[in-house]
């Protein structure tokens, strides 16, 4: 397929965003429609849109851009097209680091406690990987690497549930392994915009180096690529967004798989010009998301964590087929 030109691209991805964010503040259980905009202030509506909505709204754009941008991010750092932040557990990581806080009971002394315990989380889980795996690793050695994190993280996260000393403890919990945009405020938006663009801005610096980086690692210092600085502000960009996202979210996986995949005949193969359209697109994608998880006819609202992993699992699958028989 022929890449599109950047500037179509991001004016296409523009509008989009525009049209999926006044379709959010409407959609839900009870849709606030055209002619609310117009009504005054004392209208109940506004408070719907305003108090519900528009929170969940620009935290579903938030979280979408970190995890969109930190997935081709890492895919150009490792150049491994199955690299994602949920595949890999830094994102279960980060879930651990909140639940501790949890667990311990520090979450409630201060509102910078637990997102700073996700990050912390996340930063340990991209050490652990990259150490575990190297920078250029197999795509099978490179997978190993991500389920031990994983299994770490999973079974410490069990560990504190089956160890919770109330059952508050464990709902608590629960709603981070689970994901959700649900009953989030402006406290929640508050809390994670600092880390998520402190870490979105670092790894949209990356560019050339990600460039560089398709040479390999001969190649890109030949180029005058700092490869320690490098790693550096990788972890620290991916733990700032991934960390913050998953405080106020808790885990909502492959956003940083799909996202990459998707764009690559769109936009090219050039790792430093997919970042900023994996963060345009991974804002879309939760987005769309996030209103298919409120207007489906359930009892209760399916958790966005649980629908991105449906929507995920498969295309992680057809993604791990391709890539076999590329290789035999």
């Amino acid at each position: 397929m022929k890449s599109m030109s950047r500037p179509v691209f991001y004016v296409a991805i523009c509008a989009l965003l525009a049209v999926l964010a006044v379709a959010s503040l409407s959609a839900g259980r009870v849709w606030v429609p055209w002619s609310a905009w117009a009504a005054t202030s004392n209208d109940p509506r506004w408070a719907i849109v305003f108090s519900l909505r528009l929170p969940r709204t620009l935290l579903a754009m938030m979280v979408g851009a970190a995890l969109g941008v930190s997935g081709a991010a890492l895919q150009g750092y490792t150049r491994n097209p199955l690299a994602e932040p949920g595949v890999l557990g830094v994102s279960s990581m980060a879930a651990l680091g909140a639940v501790l806080t949890l667990y311990l009971g520090v979450a409630t002394q201060a509102a910078w406690i637990l997102p700073v315990a996700a990050m912390i989380g996340a930063a340990v889980g991209v050490v652990m990987l990259l150490a575990l795996a190297g920078a250029t690793s197999s795509s099978v050695t490179f997978i190993l690497a991500g389920i031990i994190v994983q299994t770490f993280a999973t079974a410490a996260v069990a560990l504190a549930m089956n160890l919770a000393p109330n059952p508050w403890a464990v709902n608590e919990i629960i709603n981070w392994v689970m994901g959700s945009l649900a009953d989030r405020s402006v406290a929640e938006v508050q809390l994670a915009a600092p880390g998520v663009i402190i870490g979105v801005g670092v790894l949209l610096t990356l560019g050339r180096a990600l460039d560089a980086l398709t040479l390999g690692e001969t190649g890109a210092r030949s180029l005058g690529i700092n490869m320690g600085l490098t790693r550096l502000l990788l972890g620290f960009g991916v733990a700032c967004a991934v960390g913050a996202s998953v405080a106020v979210t808790g885990m909502i996986g492959f956003v940083g798989l799909i996202i990459p995949h998707l764009l690559r005949p769109v936009i090219g193969a050039r790792p430093g010009a997919l970042l900023l359209p994996s963060a345009l697109a991974g804002a879309a994608l939760i987005l769309a998301a996030d209103m298919l998880v409120r207007i489906t006819p359930a009892a209760t609202e399916i958790r966005l964590g649980v629908a991105m992993a449906i929507l995920g699992g498969p295309f992680f699958l057809i993604v791990l087929i391709a890539l076999r028989r590329k290789v035999a």
